[in-house]
């Protein structure tokens, strides 16, 4: 009799705990599933991507927002990743802590994004309209080792670097280059 009360009384406590649960309610909201997500629109060891989404009641300035949002976030992941070449490479070579150079080298790269990139693809648009409000989401990706090149040749054409900054930086590059391509073979 006092196991058939015990079964009871964690049967009606476990029951009483699974209906609390389910009555709690998410304060989050609800979740929502963007385009270009997963690991497609991803950067990896390969290729700098991002997505950028922009709104607005003019579609054309929503897909300018998202343009330059999508920009923007590839701007800032080729700075972070320059800066961590820059600083591996120094450590390695054993020149320590060389400010100067990381700070030139972020100049180039912030250069570099302010030009026309040749090998920048677009890899994904799609367009909304809900009351009147276009929203806009792009996805670009740029292929790393088109990167490294392209900044290789716009070392040559800053006179502001020695030709020692300019061997340096291009031996950086150089070495950043033949990494990505080994993951390729």
């Amino acid at each position: 009799m006092k196991s058939i009360f015990n079964f009871r009384v964690m049967s009606l406590a476990t029951f009483a705990l699974l209906m609390l649960a389910s009555c709690q309610s998410n304060n989050l909201g609800n979740k929502v599933k963007e385009p270009f997500t997963g690991n497609k629109y991803e950067s990896n060891n390969r290729w700098f991507r991002a997505v950028g989404k922009g709104s607005s009641k003019k579609d054309n300035i929503a897909k300018s927002k998202a343009d330059l949002a999508v920009k923007s976030e590839l701007a800032g992941q080729i700075e972070t990743n320059i800066k961590q070449v820059s600083d591996q490479y120094l450590d390695e070579t054993g020149l320590g802590e060389n400010s100067e150079m990381t700070d030139k080298f972020s100049s180039l790269t912030r250069q570099v994004m302010n030009t026309t990139i040749a090998d920048l693809r677009k890899i994904g648009e799609e367009k909304y309209i809900s009351e009147e409000v276009y929203t806009v989401y792009l996805a670009y990706e740029i292929k790393k080792t088109a990167m490294f090149r392209f900044m290789k040749k716009q070392l040559k054409l800053d006179k502001k670097l020695s030709k020692i900054e300019i061997n340096m930086m291009e031996a950086m590059l150089d070495a950043e280059i033949e990494k990505i391509e080994a993951l390729e073979d």
